[in-house]
């Protein structure tokens, strides 16, 4: 090779201009925004109540369900996963109602290499699931395959309950599924998915019989 041919290349990198940021919206437009976003919240929250006898029905539930010896599992992805961790933590640590997700990256690639994401935590809840179970269902749209089958096992598995989180369209098929149905009457994923942390975090102190207790 000779020394010529030898030399490095000079590569010509296109030169960059100012980084681009995004635009803020007027101070006054931001601020009615937000206050806008709260209104909403709030709306989601509290409209009709609907949910507060369902959600005592729910309580009853997990404490017979913990006296009996079984288990909670959340699943959902996403946001909704982050959730069900949270809140399986907070179920188990605070409530005394034990309580698991599907979350480990190892358990998600095995699972979802050997049987396919839509099917993962459907073989996941026939390997750990096991009869008087409760599962906890999270979807903002309500159509993830992957959460839909995983209602479908445990009905095969004999659980005790399937008490589903919804969102977006008022037919969306996971609605149908549970024997208790939360759902929000948004398409906003953020707002869905906050009045979803809401009711589950409720529940939690709802079992404890308080909102205030040491960490």
């Amino acid at each position: 090779m000779s020394a010529k041919s030898a030399m490095p290349v000079a590569v010509k990198r296109p030169a960059h201009g100012p980084r681009k940021t995004a635009s803020a919206p007027p101070a006054q437009d931001a601020s009615a925004f937000l206050q806008r976003y709260a209104g909403e919240f709030q709306r989601l929250c509290e409209e009709t109540r609907a949910w507060i006898p369902r959600l005592l029905e729910v309580r009853q539930l997990l404490v017979d369900t913990a006296r009996l010896g079984g288990k909670v599992i959340l699943v959902g992805n996403g946001g909704s996963a982050a959730m069900a961790s949270h809140v399986a933590v907070d179920l188990t640590k605070n409530a005394k109602v034990r309580a698991v997700t599907f979350n480990e990256p190892d358990l998600i690639t095995c699972f979802a290499n050997d049987f396919g994401y839509e099917r993962w935590l459907e073989k996941a809840i026939e390997h750990y699931g096991e009869a008087g179970d409760v599962l906890i269902a999270i979807s903002s749209s309500g159509k993830s395959a992957n959460i839909l089958n995983a209602c479908a096992a445990a009905a095969r598995q004999q659980f005790a309950a399937v008490i589903t989180f919804s969102g977006f369209s008022p037919d969306n098929p996971l609605r149908q599924l549970g024997q208790e149905n939360f759902w929000v009457d948004s398409r906003a994923y953020n707002l869905v998915e906050m009045t979803h942390h809401f009711w589950l975090l409720a529940l939690v102190d709802l079992i404890i019989g308080r909102s205030e207790y040491a960490a």
